[in-house]
């Protein structure tokens, strides 16, 4: 039995939505997805405060504050005796009759509930392969938004393909992943894209570059092209469920065994785990 949180009350096992909620019928709405490791939330702050943000973006008022969530996630956390696994979290604008524009007087829709799941350690030691796709999603992907359904596309694609990611390409340009942010090692120095509307600031990326900061590695903020990807020495993605993955292959490009940094990197990211950052 699961114990689910939904709008104030919590549930054991299964809560009923109602067929007018806007997160069906239009996408309207915020999530997030907060990793636990041995029972504890990791980075759980940065990753509410980013909610509030994307929900801010979209107009959407919370009811609740970075604390709340926290609070809820560790009593969800308590009545699931979650040990490794995920909190997600869902808000959508309301439920109204159907209708374009935003329902007066709605009030938003909270979802959280919890599920367990291992982590990546295959990946993250033997590294994975990847494809390249056209990066067709609308124009704001720094919020965290529930219009996934370009994503999902593309991560069909992948898996299709055989890969477990497909690196997105604006105009020539490496974005990000379908659910992942993308690394490039060259000559010691990491690149990855800017944080703008083209990505989503992901939360590990930001522990990543905390990490590259410690040990002293440069951290480069730079967009870059698909040839400079496919001609890196090393190439790793990151999430909060995938943490840090090397990639071995970039469609038929070989890059090759996870390299030293990406293994630097990986300890790094390791020992904020084990802190509890």
């Amino acid at each position: 039995m699961t114990v689910v949180y939904y709008n104030g009350e919590f549930h054991d096992d299964a809560v009923t939505l109602d067929i007018n909620d806007r997160g069906y019928q239009f996408g309207d709405g915020v999530y997030e997805v907060v990793r636990v490791y041995d029972g504890r939330l990791f980075t759980a702050r940065e990753h509410f405060e980013r909610l509030v943000r994307s929900a801010g973006e979209i107009s959407i008022a919370l009811e609740l504050t970075v604390d709340d969530y926290i609070e809820l996630c560790q009593q969800l956390i308590d009545k699931n005796h979650l040990v490794s696994g995920n909190i997600y979290i869902q808000i959508t604008r309301g439920v109204a009759v159907r209708n374009h524009v935003f329902p007066a007087g709605a009030s938003p829709v909270t979802l959280m509930y919890t599920y367990e799941a291992a982590r990546p350690v295959e990946g993250m030691q033997s590294g994975v392969n990847v494809i390249t796709a056209e990066d067709f999603r609308w124009l704001r992907c720094d919020i965290k938004s529930l219009n996934l359904l370009a994503n999902v596309l593309n991560k069909q694609k992948a898996v299709e393909a055989g890969a477990v990611e497909a690196v997105q390409i604006r105009d020539g340009i490496v974005t990000e992943g379908a659910s992942t942010n993308v690394y490039r090692i060259k000559d010691g120095t990491i690149y990855t894209h800017p944080v703008n509307h083209l990505i989503l600031n992901g939360i590990t990326r930001r522990v990543i570059k905390e990490c590259a900061d410690e040990q002293s590695i440069p951290f480069v903020e730079e967009a870059f092209d698909v040839e400079q990807l496919l001609s890196a020495d090393e190439v790793f993605i990151s999430s909060t469920t995938l943490e840090v993955t090397p990639v071995r292959q970039i469609d038929e490009q070989i890059i090759g065994e996870p390299g030293p940094i990406t293994r630097k990197l990986q300890q790094a990211f390791e020992e904020k785990i084990q802190s509890g950052r």
